[in-house]
Parts: structure tokens; sequence; C-alpha cells
């Protein structure tokens, strides 16, 4: 009877540890989902916006990972900004450190026991959920509800530890662990990149902690193996990115390794400041790991925040290549020429639209390459020029409007609605690719198969497409009035093509060679190239008009 008790004791712990460790998980997503939700864009531009040096940078880091609860959120969100050219290297290197100061804002959560109050907060989340239709109260009861179910998870997760002190292999760890500090970072690591979760080790860590099963000295090494460990996020996310955010993604793993280092040098001493603090302030045990956390990730980061420089060198070497990166900003803007003079201040807003003209050929191209190859580092590089057109379409339009207010001579007038309308067909253009890119999307996840020859009549039409594109975007740096003309002809060809690849799709309908959902990709996808090259033509149209005055 007794071991069957002990079997059945052994299984619904692990059983609560799991479900504990699952409603946390689940808790911390659903909460930062909210806060995001709520914040919306705002926290790329904050990233964007106030990241000018890496103090600002870590400032901005902390912010920004206290509202989603994930430094690995932060660093990801930081990885796509890096490749996207919004934000250099060095600048991410500072939001990354201060990412790593935020995500230990849980930690000191979990240290106010709030545990008891959990249901009540989850049913009070549930109801904002439930019977408000508003999108903002929406969020928030997201943001409550993701907030209680985090400390439910704790609650379970603690229950499913405490038989864990009859253990007599769990105990022969622990003393292992005090006496050996380098198991306990392997540990931390190990679990952490299991778990995907700094916060929900740390939270777990500070469960065992309260619950008398380790001591402080085996606590620590697992709390710096728990932040070795949630790099291994941004690690994951920059697979397949650009060069800058996989060096953007291995600053964090060599920021958090070269922390524990040094913390595991001073190890001793370092106990004994947490013990002290811990008496002095009267810290119950689960907010000495959150102090613990804190310091060590503050303290790592004053001793690193120097030597950034250094780090972006090092990262540099260690992770060769050149950077593929597409730059957002604009070039050419230069708000001093409106003032001196319109007529440069025109050549500049030109020289910035052939730039995002440039843009579109690529992302072009990219959809092409993402239709043949369906790997996903194409759909990004082609989404990340989309934003950069729609980007360079606002900085270009409210230049313009800006222009619009000095006195122009009918020439300049002419040139400058002609900028207006090709801005407005690039940025069109954009959303066509991004069409393509969705309907390769919707063909991979829904797994339809497109026979040889449909792609084969697809890559043709890119190809024109494409060549027609390039020639517009070329007679317009160029005033070229010989390409232009020919612009036009390219168009009638896509024309002319898009209807003979329509008939030949009905014919491999009728002949049962493909399926419907096929068919409406291949539909789809022709048809948005012919709008690109309407849009094309349009391009070359306003350059054979400004020609004529």
């Amino acid at each position: 009877m007794g071991v069957g008790n002990v079997e059945l004791d052994l299984q619904s712990m692990i059983f609560q540890f799991i479900g504990g460790l699952g409603i946390f998980l689940f808790g911390i997503k659903y909460m930062g989902d909210g806060l995001q939700k709520s914040a919306g864009d705002k926290l790329r531009d904050i990233l964007d916006k106030f990241t000018t040096n890496p103090f600002m940078g870590v400032l901005a880091g902390v912010f920004v990972t206290c509202l989603i609860q994930s430094s690995s959120g932060t660093t990801v969100i930081v990885v796509g900004l890096v490749s996207a050219g919004f934000m250099t290297l060095r600048q991410a290197i500072g939001v990354i450190m201060g990412a790593n100061i935020g995500t230990t804002i849980t930690a000191f959560i979990i240290g106010i026991k709030i545990s008891d109050y959990a249901l009540p907060i989850i049913a009070v989340g549930a109801i904002l959920l439930f019977f408000f239709k508003n999108k903002r109260v929406h969020n928030f009861g997201q943001i409550v509800f993701g907030f209680g179910a985090l400390f439910l998870g704790l609650e379970l997760m603690g229950d499913g530890m405490k038989p864990l002190r009859t253990l007599e292999t769990f105990h022969d760890l622990t003393v292992n662990m005090s006496s050996n500090p380098i198991l306990g970072v392997v540990i931390g690591t190990v679990f952490t990149v299991i778990v995907q979760s700094s916060s929900a080790t740390i939270g777990i860590l500070q469960g065992l902690f309260g619950e008398g099963l380790l001591e402080l000295k085996a606590a620590i090494p697992v709390l710096f193996g728990d932040n070795i460990g949630t790099t291994i996020t941004a690690v994951l996310a920059s697979i397949g990115a650009s060069v800058a955010a996989k060096r953007a993604a291995f600053t964090h793993v060599l920021f958090n390794i070269i922390g524990t280092i040094i913390f595991m040098i001073f190890l001793g001493p370092f106990i004994k400041l947490i013990s002290y603090l811990q008496t002095t302030l009267h810290l119950n045990p689960e907010m000495t790991i959150a102090f613990a956390h804190g310091t060590f990730n503050v303290t790592n980061t004053i001793i690193q925040f120097p030597f950034i420089a250094g780090l972006a060198y090092i990262v540099t070497k260690l992770i060769p290549g050149e950077d593929t990166f597409i730059e957002y900003k604009s070039k050419h803007l230069d708000p001093v020429f409106i003032e001196q003079s319109p007529a440069i201040a025109l050549g500049q807003a030109r020289e910035e639209v052939v730039r995002m003209g440039g843009f579109a050929v690529k992302g072009l191209e990219e959809s092409n390459t993402y239709l043949n190859e369906k790997s996903q580092k194409y759909a990004d590089t082609a989404m990340q020029i989309e934003d950069a057109i729609n980007n360079l379409d606002k900085k270009i339009t409210d230049y313009l409007i800006k222009i619009s207010s000095r006195s122009l001579s009918a020439q300049e007038s002419a040139l400058h609605s002609m900028l207006v309308n090709t801005v407005r067909d690039i940025e069109r253009i954009g959303d066509h690719f991004e069409n393509v890119v969705e309907l390769v999307d919707y063909q991979i996840s829904n797994k339809v198969k497109l026979t040889d020859d449909a792609i084969e009549d697809l890559n043709e039409m890119f190809k024109l497409t494409v060549y027609t594109v390039s020639e517009a975007v070329q007679s317009l740096q160029n005033n070229d009035r010989t390409l232009a003309i020919d612009v036009v002809k390219q168009e009638e060809k896509i024309d002319s093509m898009e209807r003979s690849l329509r008939k030949k799709h009905i014919l491999r309908l009728n002949e049962g060679k493909c399926s419907g959902q096929a068919g409406i990709v291949f539909v789809d996808i022709i048809s948005n190239l012919e709008r690109i090259g309407d849009h094309a033509v349009n391009i070359a149209e306003a350059v054979l008009g400004e020609r004529n005055l």
C-alpha cells in the first residue's frame, strides 16, 4: 500500500508541477500579449526613437521589457530592428542589457506574495474579457487574466514541489549543487533552454527556495544559469535572419556568459551580500531571489556598459559577413533645402523616390524567390522591404507636403505632383508583392500543390514584371523617355500574358491537373503581378508627361 501511495504522490506531484508550469507560461505570455496589444506599435517606436545612444538604449530596453514581460521578446524585436537597419549593433547591445534588467520585474512581482488572490484576479480578468466588447477593456482584461494565471501557476508548481523534500535523490542533488556551483549553472541553463522562459525557471527557483528545499549558495548559481538559458530564444529567432540579427542575438549570449563568469569568481562575497540584504531588509525567500536576480543584472550591465564597443567588435569578428541591410531611414530628405531652394529639394525627393523604387524591385525579386524556395527568410526580407517602402512613403510624402508650401514654378509643381503620384504607385507595388508573400504563406500552410507548369508560368510572369518595374524606376532616375515608352509596351505584354495564363489555368482545371485551392493561389498571384504592371506604367507615363512640359 505504501509504495502505491508514493507513486500516486509522485504522479500528482508531476502533474501539479507541469500543469502549474503550463499555466504560469500561459499567464506570462497572455499578459505580455495584452500589454503589447495595448502598447501596439509604440514599442517599436520607443525602441527606434529612444535608442539614440547606448545609455538611452538601456533605459528603453528596461521599459519595453517591463511592458512585455520577456527579455527574449525584447531581444527578438531588437533582432528585427537591427536586421531592418533601424538600429545599429551598438544601440542594440544597450537595449539587450536593459532587457536583462527589465526581466527581473517578474521575479519582484512574484516576491510580493499575491498568490492568495490569484483566483479572484483571474475572475476579474475573465469578466473584463467576456462581458465587455471595448478593445481597450479587452486588452486590460487580458493583462489582468494573465497576471492571475501567472500566480495560479506558481501556486500549483509550489504545491507540486512540496513533497520533494522527502525524496532522497533530490536531497543528494541539492547537497551536490551547494558544493559544486558549476553544476547549478548547468542545471539552470538547461532547464531554461527547455522551458524558454527565465521568468518561469526563476519562479520555480523562488518556489524551491521558499519551501526551504535549496540553500542560498545552491540557488544563486542556478539563477546565473537561468540568465544564460534565456538567450537561446533570441538565438533561435536569429536563425536564417540577417548577419546583423545573428550578431545582436549572440551579444545577448555573450553578455550573460561574461556576467556569470565574473559573478562565479566572486561567488562567496555575492552570496554574503545577498544574505546580508535578506536579514537587514527582512526579505521573504522569494524576494531574496528577486534581489539576487536584480543585483546580478544591474551590476552586470554597469560592469559591461563601458565595453559596448568592445562587445560589438568581438561579435563582428565572431560572426563575419556583410550586412545585407535595408536602410529604412531616408538618405536624401534634408529639410534645409526646402527653405533654400525648392528645386534642389525636389531633386532630393526624386532621388529618394528612385531609392524607394529600387526597394520595390528588390521586394518583388524576394517574393519570387520565396515562391520557389519556400524558405521563411525570403518572406521576412520581403516584409522588411515592404516596411521600408511604407516608411519612405510617409517620409517622402511629408517632405513633398512641406515643399508644396513654397512657391513653385509651373515646371516644379508638375514635377512635384508627378512625384506625389509616383510615391503612391511604388507604395501600391509594395502592397501587391506583400499580397504575393501572403499567398505563398497560404500555399505553405494549406499544403497546396502547384503544378510544375504553373510554377514555370508564374516565374515567367514574375521575370517580366520585375523587368518592367526596374525599367520604370530607371526611366524615372534618368528621365529617360525611350525606357518609359518601352515600359508601356512591356505592360501590354504583362496584360496579355495574364489573359493567356488564366486560359491555361482553366484548361489545367478542366483536365483535373490542379486543385481549386491551387487555382486561387495561381490566379491571385498573376492578378497581383498584373496590377504591379499597371503601377509601373503609371510611373512611366508620369515620366513621359513630365517631359512634355
